[in-house]
């Protein structure tokens, strides 16, 4: 397996636990947060999905200073709509980790639009697995204080 597919491996299952996440959440408790300074429920599952989109311009060295989501003055309706909107801007984004090479991987930088910080490529494609990941944790703990059935995701 080449560094890129182990990669896209882990992607797809910190996806996949996500997902498993989201499906639980009832739609009485979509706008549940808790407190008011963070995310509702259906905003941490939008901002999730829509970072893949601005994932994809920052590792190809695409412009963000003109950056306009697809998402913008979308509302919000369901988590299965959020999830279908999002799929062809995961594929797209997939797609452009695949085609990286090894040596893209170890040696391309990449400036972080929000901190200005270099990162070599695939160091920062771990990273961005681990924001998902985080937000994963945020998730459990916001099932655990809505009292809503925590889905087993270590299977």
């Amino acid at each position: 397996m080449t560094p890129s597919e182990l990669i896209i491996l882990n992607f797809t299952e910190i996806r996949r636990k996500s997902v498993k996440l989201w499906k639980e959440l009832p739609e009485n408790y979509y706008h549940w947060k808790p407190d008011e300074k963070a995310m509702t429920a259906i905003e941490m599952i939008r901002h999730v999905l829509e970072a893949d989109y601005g994932w994809n311009i920052i590792i190809n060295k695409g412009d963000m200073t003109a950056y306009k989501t697809p998402w913008k003055n979308r509302p919000f309706r369901s988590v299965t709509d959020e999830l279908e909107f999002a799929e062809p801007y995961r594929n797209t984004f997939l797609e452009s980790v695949r085609q990286f090479s090894d040596t893209e991987l170890n040696e391309t930088e990449i400036i972080h639009p929000g901190n200005g910080e270099k990162k070599i490529l695939g160091k920062y494609l771990l990273r961005i697995g681990y924001h998902e990941a985080v937000h994963a944790g945020q998730f459990l703990s916001y099932l655990r204080a809505m009292n809503i059935n925590r889905p087993e995701i270590w299977d």
